[in-house]
């Protein structure tokens, strides 16, 4: 099984397929991972030109125990502009 097998086995597979892990924190109690949005523009506005500019604020998520630990998951989604228009585009994630 290959890390990323893993990380789908463990998480929503959107999470690792649309998300990068930046960084983890890793206590006797408690996990940490962070997470950011690949930059992949999304699909539906595959016709307009869009520029990657940073990422919304980040949200925390706590997920299921594991191996005793509580985990917490940081995901950073990202925020795009229309070059045409300068209108901001994001995501819908439903997390």
């Amino acid at each position: 099984m290959t890390a990323l097998e893993l990380l789908k086995f463990m998480l929503p597979d959107f999470l690792v397929d649309h998300f990068e892990v930046v960084s983890t924190s890793n206590t006797e109690e408690v996990l940490h991972l962070y997470f950011e949005e690949k930059i992949k523009p999304p699909q539906e506005f595959n016709a307009l030109e869009l520029v990657s500019k940073g990422f919304m604020d980040e949200i925390t998520i706590q997920d299921f125990p594991l191996r005793g630990r509580f985990v917490y998951l940081h995901i950073k989604r990202r925020r795009w502009t229309n070059k045409a228009n300068g209108e901001i585009i994001k995501r819908d994630w439903t997390l």
